[in-house]
């Protein structure tokens, strides 16, 4: 079962150094093509390490939404 919450990256301020993905405990974040993160949310376990280490502050971590 997946974690209740995963993060989100605001793409619009990232500065893709790369620090998040170095932080990842489970490998869920990348940076595309040097430009900016991506999170992979069936990966993300939503633990906050990524936020903590972001220097920019454009990660959060939010309620994974449930589908219907």
């Amino acid at each position: 079962m997946p974690s209740p919450r995963h993060a989100q990256v605001e793409r619009e301020r990232c500065v893709s150094c790369g620090s998040c993905a170095n932080e990842c405990p489970r490998d869920a974040i990348s940076v595309w093509r040097g430009c900016f993160a991506i999170v992979d949310r069936a990966k993300c376990i939503g633990c906050g390490k990524c936020v903590r280490v972001c220097p920019a502050d454009c990660i959060s971590i939010v309620k994974r939404e449930v589908a219907h």
